[in-house]
Protein backbone atom coordinates (compact mmCIF):
# COMPACT_ATOMS: atom_id res chain seq x y z
CA UNK A 1 0.00 0.00 0.00
CA UNK A 2 1.31 3.45 -0.98
CA UNK A 3 1.17 6.18 1.64
CA UNK A 4 -0.02 9.49 0.18
CA UNK A 5 -0.51 13.16 0.97
CA UNK A 6 -2.97 15.33 -0.97
CA UNK A 7 -1.96 18.99 -1.34
CA UNK A 8 -5.12 21.07 -1.52
CA UNK A 9 -7.24 24.07 -0.60
CA UNK A 10 -10.63 22.59 0.42
CA UNK A 11 -11.93 21.82 -3.06
CA UNK A 12 -10.20 19.70 -5.69
CA UNK A 13 -8.39 17.79 -2.93
CA UNK A 14 -11.59 16.44 -1.37
CA UNK A 15 -13.05 15.65 -4.80
CA UNK A 16 -9.96 13.73 -5.88
CA UNK A 17 -10.19 11.76 -2.66
CA UNK A 18 -13.85 10.89 -3.34
CA UNK A 19 -13.14 9.76 -6.91
CA UNK A 20 -9.60 8.44 -7.35
CA UNK A 21 -8.62 7.33 -3.83
CA UNK A 22 -11.86 5.51 -3.04
CA UNK A 23 -11.49 3.65 -6.34
CA UNK A 24 -7.77 2.83 -6.12
CA UNK A 25 -7.39 1.76 -2.51
CA UNK A 26 -3.73 0.79 -2.89
CA UNK A 27 -3.18 4.54 -2.47
CA UNK A 28 -3.90 5.39 1.16
CA UNK A 29 -4.13 9.04 2.24
CA UNK A 30 -2.33 9.71 5.52
CA UNK A 31 -2.77 13.50 5.45
CA UNK A 32 -3.97 16.53 3.54
CA UNK A 33 -2.05 19.79 3.40
CA UNK A 34 -3.84 23.11 2.98
CA UNK A 35 -3.04 26.53 1.56
CA UNK A 36 -4.68 29.60 -0.07
CA UNK A 37 -7.73 29.48 2.25
CA UNK A 38 -7.31 30.76 5.84
CA UNK A 39 -8.03 28.45 8.78
CA UNK A 40 -8.78 25.23 6.84
CA UNK A 41 -5.68 23.49 8.16
CA UNK A 42 -7.31 23.55 11.61
CA UNK A 43 -9.77 20.80 10.63
CA UNK A 44 -9.79 17.11 9.70
CA UNK A 45 -11.39 15.20 6.84
CA UNK A 46 -14.07 13.10 8.58
CA UNK A 47 -13.99 9.31 8.64
CA UNK A 48 -17.69 9.26 7.72
CA UNK A 49 -16.79 10.75 4.32
CA UNK A 50 -13.51 8.84 3.98
CA UNK A 51 -15.14 5.41 3.98
CA UNK A 52 -14.47 1.99 5.54
CA UNK A 53 -10.77 1.93 4.60
CA UNK A 54 -10.09 4.62 7.19
CA UNK A 55 -10.22 4.05 10.93
CA UNK A 56 -10.17 7.72 11.90
CA UNK A 57 -10.44 11.25 10.56
CA UNK A 58 -7.64 12.29 8.20
CA UNK A 59 -5.58 15.21 9.54
CA UNK A 60 -5.14 18.46 7.58
CA UNK A 61 -1.83 20.30 8.02
CA UNK A 62 -0.43 23.60 6.83
CA UNK A 63 1.41 23.14 3.53
CA UNK A 64 4.54 24.69 5.03
CA UNK A 65 4.98 21.42 6.94
CA UNK A 66 5.06 19.32 3.76
CA UNK A 67 8.74 18.31 3.68
CA UNK A 68 8.69 17.22 7.32
CA UNK A 69 5.41 15.37 6.83
CA UNK A 70 6.85 13.35 3.94
CA UNK A 71 9.62 12.14 6.23
CA UNK A 72 7.61 11.74 9.43
CA UNK A 73 4.70 9.90 7.77
CA UNK A 74 6.88 7.81 5.41
CA UNK A 75 5.05 9.16 2.33
CA UNK A 76 5.43 7.60 -1.13
CA UNK A 77 3.32 9.95 -3.28
CA UNK A 78 2.19 13.56 -3.00
CA UNK A 79 -0.84 14.43 -5.15
CA UNK A 80 -1.19 18.08 -6.12
CA UNK A 81 -4.87 19.09 -6.04
CA UNK A 82 -5.53 22.81 -6.19
CA UNK A 83 -5.55 25.50 -8.83
CA UNK A 84 -4.38 28.85 -10.17
CA UNK A 85 -0.62 28.60 -9.78
CA UNK A 86 2.02 29.67 -12.30
CA UNK A 87 3.56 26.69 -14.06
CA UNK A 88 6.92 27.51 -12.51
CA UNK A 89 5.49 27.47 -9.00
CA UNK A 90 3.88 24.07 -9.58
CA UNK A 91 7.30 22.72 -10.50
CA UNK A 92 8.88 24.33 -7.43
CA UNK A 93 6.38 22.35 -5.37
CA UNK A 94 7.20 19.22 -7.36
CA UNK A 95 10.89 19.79 -6.66
CA UNK A 96 10.21 20.25 -2.95
CA UNK A 97 8.34 16.94 -2.88
CA UNK A 98 11.00 15.06 -4.82
CA UNK A 99 13.79 16.55 -2.71
CA UNK A 100 12.05 15.04 0.31
CA UNK A 101 12.05 11.66 -1.45
CA UNK A 102 8.42 11.30 -2.61
CA UNK A 103 6.88 11.26 -6.08
CA UNK A 104 4.77 14.18 -7.31
CA UNK A 105 1.46 13.46 -9.11
CA UNK A 106 -1.12 15.49 -11.05
CA UNK A 107 -4.40 13.63 -11.55
CA UNK A 108 -6.22 14.32 -14.82
CA UNK A 109 -9.83 14.36 -16.01
CA UNK A 110 -10.04 10.65 -16.85
CA UNK A 111 -9.41 9.70 -13.22
CA UNK A 112 -11.47 12.43 -11.56
CA UNK A 113 -14.38 13.48 -13.78
CA UNK A 114 -17.82 12.00 -13.13
CA UNK A 115 -20.10 11.11 -16.06
CA UNK A 116 -23.68 12.39 -15.99
CA UNK A 117 -26.85 11.14 -17.65
CA UNK A 118 -27.73 14.79 -18.26
CA UNK A 119 -26.05 17.35 -20.50
CA UNK A 120 -23.14 19.11 -18.81
CA UNK A 121 -22.04 22.60 -19.83
CA UNK A 122 -18.70 23.36 -18.22
CA UNK A 123 -17.65 26.98 -17.61
CA UNK A 124 -14.04 27.22 -16.51
CA UNK A 125 -11.31 29.83 -16.81
CA UNK A 126 -7.68 30.65 -17.44
CA UNK A 127 -7.39 32.48 -14.10
CA UNK A 128 -9.41 33.30 -11.00
CA UNK A 129 -11.59 36.38 -11.51
CA UNK A 130 -12.07 36.26 -15.28
CA UNK A 131 -15.84 36.69 -14.96
CA UNK A 132 -17.03 33.14 -15.55
CA UNK A 133 -19.80 33.17 -12.91
CA UNK A 134 -21.81 35.99 -14.57
CA UNK A 135 -21.73 33.90 -17.74
CA UNK A 136 -22.90 30.80 -15.86
CA UNK A 137 -25.71 32.76 -14.22
CA UNK A 138 -26.86 34.29 -17.51
CA UNK A 139 -26.86 30.93 -19.30
CA UNK A 140 -28.77 29.22 -16.46
CA UNK A 141 -31.44 31.90 -16.62
CA UNK A 142 -31.68 31.90 -20.42
CA UNK A 143 -31.80 28.10 -20.71
CA UNK A 144 -34.62 27.97 -18.16
CA UNK A 145 -36.43 30.65 -20.17
CA UNK A 146 -36.04 28.44 -23.23
CA UNK A 147 -37.75 25.56 -21.42
CA UNK A 148 -34.54 23.62 -20.79
CA UNK A 149 -34.68 23.00 -17.03
CA UNK A 150 -31.24 23.96 -15.74
CA UNK A 151 -29.44 24.02 -12.41
CA UNK A 152 -25.88 24.99 -11.61
CA UNK A 153 -23.33 23.01 -9.63
CA UNK A 154 -20.61 25.21 -8.17
CA UNK A 155 -17.03 24.25 -7.50
CA UNK A 156 -16.70 23.35 -3.79
CA UNK A 157 -16.21 25.88 -1.03
CA UNK A 158 -16.58 23.65 2.05
CA UNK A 159 -15.11 25.89 4.71
CA UNK A 160 -17.33 24.72 7.57
CA UNK A 161 -18.48 21.33 8.89
CA UNK A 162 -17.66 18.86 6.12
CA UNK A 163 -20.18 16.28 7.34
CA UNK A 164 -23.01 18.81 7.09
CA UNK A 165 -21.74 20.15 3.78
CA UNK A 166 -21.66 16.85 1.86
CA UNK A 167 -24.60 17.94 -0.35
CA UNK A 168 -25.84 21.54 -0.39
CA UNK A 169 -28.73 23.01 -2.38
CA UNK A 170 -29.36 26.76 -2.24
CA UNK A 171 -32.59 28.45 -3.32
CA UNK A 172 -33.07 31.26 -0.76
CA UNK A 173 -30.81 33.56 1.25
CA UNK A 174 -32.00 31.85 4.44
CA UNK A 175 -30.25 28.71 3.17
CA UNK A 176 -26.95 30.59 3.59
CA UNK A 177 -27.67 31.26 7.24
CA UNK A 178 -28.64 27.64 7.88
CA UNK A 179 -25.41 26.49 6.21
CA UNK A 180 -23.36 29.09 8.12
CA UNK A 181 -21.82 30.26 4.84
CA UNK A 182 -18.73 32.43 4.82
CA UNK A 183 -18.61 35.66 2.82
CA UNK A 184 -16.60 33.77 0.19
CA UNK A 185 -19.37 31.20 -0.21
CA UNK A 186 -22.06 33.87 -0.36
CA UNK A 187 -20.12 35.68 -3.08
CA UNK A 188 -20.52 32.64 -5.32
CA UNK A 189 -24.07 31.55 -4.45
CA UNK A 190 -25.95 34.78 -3.81
CA UNK A 191 -26.10 36.04 -7.44
CA UNK A 192 -27.92 32.83 -8.40
CA UNK A 193 -30.52 33.34 -5.69
CA UNK A 194 -31.15 36.91 -6.83
CA UNK A 195 -32.08 35.47 -10.24
CA UNK A 196 -34.33 32.75 -8.71
CA UNK A 197 -31.92 30.03 -9.79
CA UNK A 198 -30.86 26.81 -8.06
CA UNK A 199 -27.22 26.24 -7.18
CA UNK A 200 -25.62 23.14 -5.65
CA UNK A 201 -22.26 22.72 -3.92
CA UNK A 202 -20.67 20.60 -1.20
CA UNK A 203 -18.15 17.79 -0.80
CA UNK A 204 -19.58 14.60 -2.33
CA UNK A 205 -20.05 15.49 -5.99
CA UNK A 206 -21.38 12.08 -7.01
CA UNK A 207 -24.34 12.55 -4.64
CA UNK A 208 -24.68 16.21 -5.62
CA UNK A 209 -24.86 15.25 -9.30
CA UNK A 210 -27.43 12.51 -8.70
CA UNK A 211 -29.69 14.93 -6.85
CA UNK A 212 -29.29 17.64 -9.51
CA UNK A 213 -30.09 15.14 -12.28
CA UNK A 214 -33.51 14.55 -10.72
CA UNK A 215 -34.59 18.17 -11.27
CA UNK A 216 -32.77 19.31 -14.42
CA UNK A 217 -32.15 18.39 -18.04
CA UNK A 218 -29.07 20.59 -18.24
CA UNK A 219 -26.40 21.08 -15.58
CA UNK A 220 -23.98 23.98 -15.67
CA UNK A 221 -20.63 23.51 -13.98
CA UNK A 222 -19.48 26.84 -12.54
CA UNK A 223 -15.80 26.26 -11.87
CA UNK A 224 -13.75 27.81 -9.10
CA UNK A 225 -10.40 29.50 -9.65
CA UNK A 226 -9.13 28.01 -12.93
CA UNK A 227 -9.80 24.38 -12.01
CA UNK A 228 -11.07 21.93 -14.61
CA UNK A 229 -14.56 20.45 -14.34
CA UNK A 230 -15.47 17.72 -11.85
CA UNK A 231 -17.90 16.34 -14.45
CA UNK A 232 -17.27 15.09 -17.98
CA UNK A 233 -18.62 17.98 -20.08
CA UNK A 234 -20.63 17.87 -23.27
CA UNK A 235 -19.62 21.46 -23.98
CA UNK A 236 -16.57 23.35 -22.69
CA UNK A 237 -16.64 27.14 -22.30
CA UNK A 238 -13.34 28.64 -21.18
CA UNK A 239 -13.05 32.30 -20.12
CA UNK A 240 -9.81 34.25 -20.58
CA UNK A 241 -9.07 37.68 -19.10
CA UNK A 242 -8.07 40.36 -21.60
CA UNK A 243 -6.43 42.27 -18.73
CA UNK A 244 -4.08 39.31 -18.09
CA UNK A 245 -3.07 38.32 -21.61
CA UNK A 246 -0.69 35.38 -21.79
CA UNK A 247 -1.79 33.94 -18.46
CA UNK A 248 -3.90 31.38 -20.34
CA UNK A 249 -0.61 29.67 -21.28
CA UNK A 250 1.26 30.22 -18.00
CA UNK A 251 -1.01 28.99 -15.19
CA UNK A 252 -2.08 25.56 -14.01
CA UNK A 253 -4.61 24.17 -14.78
CA UNK A 254 -5.89 27.12 -16.83
CA UNK A 255 -3.90 25.94 -19.83
CA UNK A 256 -5.51 22.52 -19.45
CA UNK A 257 -8.91 24.20 -19.73
CA UNK A 258 -7.89 26.22 -22.79
CA UNK A 259 -6.69 23.12 -24.62
CA UNK A 260 -10.10 21.44 -24.08
CA UNK A 261 -12.27 24.41 -25.08
CA UNK A 262 -15.19 24.33 -27.48
CA UNK A 263 -15.64 28.08 -26.94
CA UNK A 264 -13.00 30.56 -25.79
CA UNK A 265 -14.45 33.78 -24.36
CA UNK A 266 -12.05 36.71 -24.16
CA UNK A 267 -13.65 38.81 -21.42
CA UNK A 268 -13.13 42.42 -20.22
CA UNK A 269 -12.22 43.63 -23.72
CA UNK A 270 -13.71 47.08 -23.03
CA UNK A 271 -10.73 48.14 -20.92
CA UNK A 272 -8.04 46.02 -22.57
CA UNK A 273 -5.35 46.91 -25.10
CA UNK A 274 -5.88 45.57 -28.65
CA UNK A 275 -2.50 43.82 -28.53
CA UNK A 276 -3.58 41.92 -25.41
CA UNK A 277 -6.79 40.72 -27.08
CA UNK A 278 -4.83 39.64 -30.15
CA UNK A 279 -2.34 37.72 -28.03
CA UNK A 280 -5.09 35.63 -26.44
CA UNK A 281 -6.73 35.04 -29.81
CA UNK A 282 -3.45 33.84 -31.29
CA UNK A 283 -2.80 31.50 -28.36
CA UNK A 284 -6.33 30.08 -28.61
CA UNK A 285 -6.11 29.55 -32.36
CA UNK A 286 -2.75 27.82 -31.95
CA UNK A 287 -3.76 25.28 -29.29
CA UNK A 288 -7.51 24.86 -30.04
CA UNK A 289 -7.91 25.81 -33.71
CA UNK A 290 -11.49 24.48 -33.93
CA UNK A 291 -12.83 26.42 -30.95
CA UNK A 292 -15.23 29.32 -31.40
CA UNK A 293 -13.79 32.63 -30.15
CA UNK A 294 -16.05 35.23 -28.55
CA UNK A 295 -15.17 38.68 -27.24
CA UNK A 296 -17.15 40.08 -24.33
CA UNK A 297 -17.15 42.60 -21.52
CA UNK A 298 -18.54 42.99 -18.02
CA UNK A 299 -20.96 45.93 -17.86
CA UNK A 300 -20.65 47.60 -14.47
CA UNK A 301 -23.61 49.32 -12.80
CA UNK A 302 -23.83 51.12 -9.46
CA UNK A 303 -26.95 51.34 -7.31
CA UNK A 304 -27.50 55.02 -6.51
CA UNK A 305 -24.38 56.31 -8.32
CA UNK A 306 -24.99 59.78 -6.90
CA UNK A 307 -23.92 58.36 -3.53
CA UNK A 308 -20.32 57.92 -4.68
CA UNK A 309 -19.86 60.74 -7.18
CA UNK A 310 -16.88 62.76 -5.97
CA UNK A 311 -17.05 61.19 -2.49
CA UNK A 312 -14.34 59.74 -0.27
CA UNK A 313 -14.96 56.00 -0.52
CA UNK A 314 -13.66 52.70 0.75
CA UNK A 315 -13.85 49.95 -1.87
CA UNK A 316 -14.52 46.28 -1.10
CA UNK A 317 -13.78 43.90 -3.97
CA UNK A 318 -14.52 40.23 -4.65
CA UNK A 319 -12.07 38.41 -2.37
CA UNK A 320 -10.58 35.61 -4.53
CA UNK A 321 -10.20 37.87 -7.59
CA UNK A 322 -7.88 40.32 -5.85
CA UNK A 323 -6.07 37.89 -3.55
CA UNK A 324 -4.83 34.64 -5.12
CA UNK A 325 -6.38 35.74 -8.45
CA UNK A 326 -3.63 38.33 -8.63
CA UNK A 327 -5.74 41.33 -9.74
CA UNK A 328 -4.80 44.59 -8.02
CA UNK A 329 -8.39 45.88 -8.30
CA UNK A 330 -11.86 44.86 -9.48
CA UNK A 331 -15.24 46.27 -10.47
CA UNK A 332 -15.44 48.56 -7.43
CA UNK A 333 -12.27 50.38 -8.40
CA UNK A 334 -13.50 50.76 -11.99
CA UNK A 335 -16.81 52.19 -10.73
CA UNK A 336 -14.98 54.61 -8.43
CA UNK A 337 -12.82 55.90 -11.28
CA UNK A 338 -15.84 56.34 -13.55
CA UNK A 339 -17.71 58.39 -10.96
CA UNK A 340 -14.63 60.37 -9.87
CA UNK A 341 -14.75 58.99 -6.33
CA UNK A 342 -11.72 59.43 -4.06
CA UNK A 343 -10.59 55.99 -2.82
CA UNK A 344 -9.18 55.72 0.69
CA UNK A 345 -6.37 53.20 1.05
CA UNK A 346 -7.58 50.73 3.72
CA UNK A 347 -4.09 49.30 4.34
CA UNK A 348 -3.21 51.73 7.12
CA UNK A 349 -6.55 51.06 8.84
CA UNK A 350 -6.45 47.25 8.57
CA UNK A 351 -6.95 45.31 11.80
CA UNK A 352 -6.42 41.68 12.84
CA UNK A 353 -6.23 39.13 10.03
CA UNK A 354 -6.58 41.81 7.35
CA UNK A 355 -3.11 43.11 8.22
CA UNK A 356 -1.80 39.66 7.28
CA UNK A 357 -3.85 39.74 4.07
CA UNK A 358 -2.12 42.91 2.90
CA UNK A 359 1.29 41.48 3.79
CA UNK A 360 0.53 38.34 1.80
CA UNK A 361 -0.88 40.23 -1.22
CA UNK A 362 1.19 43.42 -1.59
CA UNK A 363 -0.02 43.97 -5.17
CA UNK A 364 -3.39 45.34 -4.00
CA UNK A 365 -4.35 48.90 -4.87
CA UNK A 366 -6.44 51.01 -2.48
CA UNK A 367 -9.06 48.27 -2.20
CA UNK A 368 -10.17 45.90 0.54
CA UNK A 369 -10.73 42.20 -0.26
CA UNK A 370 -14.04 40.84 1.04
CA UNK A 371 -12.37 38.51 3.51
CA UNK A 372 -14.78 36.58 5.71
CA UNK A 373 -13.68 32.99 6.26
CA UNK A 374 -14.67 33.15 9.94
CA UNK A 375 -16.82 35.21 12.31
CA UNK A 376 -13.66 36.83 13.65
CA UNK A 377 -12.48 37.78 10.16
CA UNK A 378 -15.87 39.29 9.31
CA UNK A 379 -15.44 41.37 12.46
CA UNK A 380 -11.99 42.48 11.26
CA UNK A 381 -13.54 43.51 7.94
CA UNK A 382 -16.20 45.57 9.71
CA UNK A 383 -13.69 47.30 11.99
CA UNK A 384 -11.37 48.09 9.09
CA UNK A 385 -14.14 49.66 7.01
CA UNK A 386 -15.40 51.77 9.92
CA UNK A 387 -11.86 52.92 10.74
CA UNK A 388 -11.36 54.33 7.24
CA UNK A 389 -13.70 57.27 7.95
CA UNK A 390 -15.03 57.17 4.41
CA UNK A 391 -18.26 58.82 3.31
CA UNK A 392 -19.51 55.76 1.42
CA UNK A 393 -18.68 52.07 1.04
CA UNK A 394 -18.49 50.80 -2.54
CA UNK A 395 -19.49 47.14 -2.19
CA UNK A 396 -18.33 45.22 -5.26
CA UNK A 397 -18.49 41.86 -3.53
CA UNK A 398 -21.12 39.58 -5.11
CA UNK A 399 -22.29 38.99 -1.53
CA UNK A 400 -24.41 41.77 -0.06
CA UNK A 401 -22.28 42.95 2.86
CA UNK A 402 -25.10 45.05 4.32
CA UNK A 403 -26.60 41.86 5.78
CA UNK A 404 -23.32 40.75 7.35
CA UNK A 405 -21.63 43.79 8.87
CA UNK A 406 -22.72 46.92 10.74
CA UNK A 407 -21.45 50.14 9.19
CA UNK A 408 -21.64 53.82 10.04
CA UNK A 409 -21.81 54.88 6.38
CA UNK A 410 -24.15 54.24 3.42
CA UNK A 411 -23.41 51.45 0.93
CA UNK A 412 -23.40 51.68 -2.87
CA UNK A 413 -23.66 48.22 -4.43
CA UNK A 414 -21.80 47.44 -7.65
CA UNK A 415 -23.15 44.85 -10.09
CA UNK A 416 -21.64 43.51 -13.29
CA UNK A 417 -23.13 41.42 -16.08
CA UNK A 418 -21.86 39.68 -19.18
CA UNK A 419 -22.21 41.42 -22.55
CA UNK A 420 -21.14 39.68 -25.75
CA UNK A 421 -19.27 41.90 -28.21
CA UNK A 422 -18.40 39.58 -31.10
CA UNK A 423 -18.52 35.99 -32.34
CA UNK A 424 -21.36 33.49 -32.67
CA UNK A 425 -24.19 33.91 -30.17
CA UNK A 426 -23.15 32.04 -27.01
CA UNK A 427 -26.66 31.01 -26.00
CA UNK A 428 -27.36 29.49 -29.42
CA UNK A 429 -24.08 27.58 -29.33
CA UNK A 430 -25.03 26.14 -25.93
CA UNK A 431 -28.59 25.29 -26.99
CA UNK A 432 -27.23 23.50 -30.05
CA UNK A 433 -24.82 21.51 -27.87
CA UNK A 434 -27.36 20.42 -25.25
CA UNK A 435 -30.21 19.72 -27.68
CA UNK A 436 -28.26 17.29 -29.86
Amino acid sequence: MFRCIIMGAAGRDFHDFQTFFKTYQDFHVVAFTATQIPFIEQRTFPKSLAGPSYDSDIPIYDEEMLSNLIADLDVDFVFFAYSDLPHEEVMHKASTVQAAGASFVLLGPNHTQITSRRKIVSITAARTGTGKSPIAQLLAKKLNDEGLSTVTIRHPMPYGNLKKQAVQRFTTTSDFDLAECTIEEREEYEPYIRENLVVYAGVNYQEILEQAEEEAKVIIWDGGNNDFSFFKPDFNIVVCDALRAGHEMKYYPGETNLRQANVVIINKVGTAEPDAINEIQQNARRVVPNAQIIQSDLKINVDNPELIRGKRVVIVEDGPTVTHGGMSYGAGWVAAQHHKSVPIDPKEFAVGSLKDTYLKFPHLKAVLPAMGYSTEQIGDLEKTINACNAEVLIDASPADLSHLINLKIPIARVHYRYEQRSGKDLLQLVIQAVSG
